[in-house]
């Protein structure tokens, strides 16, 4: 892929400001970038309870595409399915501090690299053992990780996702909520992965994986491993998949 060192690491965002004037500092956001995949996510400050509130959570992973000062995330997996094309105009204004600006000018967001996400980067695309319909990925840059998957069932239709959660039954509101966004920390041993920041209730706290071998790439790990990963893995598991060709992201379904 064609992401450049420099994109490499943990951004958490330390200001939005749009346009009107308006401006966000408390938002907790992190984007995670490798050589070829991102994951972000965006949970408010205070941590969602409700069903309508959850609806404020954000968050995606796909294929990053970087073009001159243009950056473009290709969303394969969004919490939000009617998102907008994503694409920012970026300047670098330190290697650790990076400004997105909007190309219509609407709003300003500023980043600041993790220092100890600096170093091992890895990702791993996934799909569903069986069908091939879910998808997911596990994204690591040096000491943290952050795993994406697919609700166990897909949105069907075209409204928005606040719109639906409002309109449904808590039962039918959980599985439209239940993508999985958990971003957290390795361990100094680097046995340890555990989630900081999840889209879902109670995953904070909690251990994605316990890893036996610290030193094995992600391209090595045993499919066992693998396939139960998350809190709603597919009943055959994950497998490894090839990640989406960028020439091919306009062509293919929503996952």
């Amino acid at each position: 892929m064609n992401v450049p060192d420099r994109y490499l690491g943990v951004w958490q965002r330390t200001l939005l400001r749009t346009a009107d004037g308006f401006e966000d500092r408390t938002t907790r956001v992190f984007w995670l970038q490798t050589e070829s995949l991102h994951a972000d996510i965006r949970i408010p400050e205070r941590q969602p309870r409700t069903l309508q509130q959850r609806c404020a959570q954000a968050g995606f992973a796909g294929v990053t595409e970087v073009e001159g000062d243009l950056c473009r995330w290709h969303r394969r997996l969004d919490f939000h399915p009617e998102s907008p094309e994503d694409v920012g105009r970026m300047t670098f204004v330190s290697a650790d501090e990076l400004h997105e600006q909007a190309l219509d000018g609407s709003f300003l967001e500023i980043w600041t690299r993790l220092p100890d996400s600096i170093g091992r980067s890895e990702a791993l695309w996934l799909s569903d053992s069986e069908q091939g319909g879910r998808k997911a990925c596990l994204l690591r840059a040096g000491d943290y990780f952050l795993f994406a998957a697919s609700r166990p069932q897909p949105l069907a239709g075209d409204l928005p996702l606040c719109e639906r959660v409002a309109t449904s039954s808590a039962e039918q509101a959980e599985h439209m909520l239940a993508m999985e966004l958990s971003f957290g920390r390795i361990d100094s041993s680097g046995h340890s992965w555990r989630v900081e920041l999840s889209t879902l209730p109670g995953r904070s706290g909690k251990a994605l994986l316990l890893n036996p071998n610290p030193t094995t790439p992600l391209s090595d790990w045993p499919v066992q491993r693998l396939a139960g990963l998350g809190a709603y893995s597919p009943a055959a598991g994950w497998q490894r998949a090839a990640v989406p060709a960028l020439r091919h992201l306009t062509e293919e379904a929503p996952a």
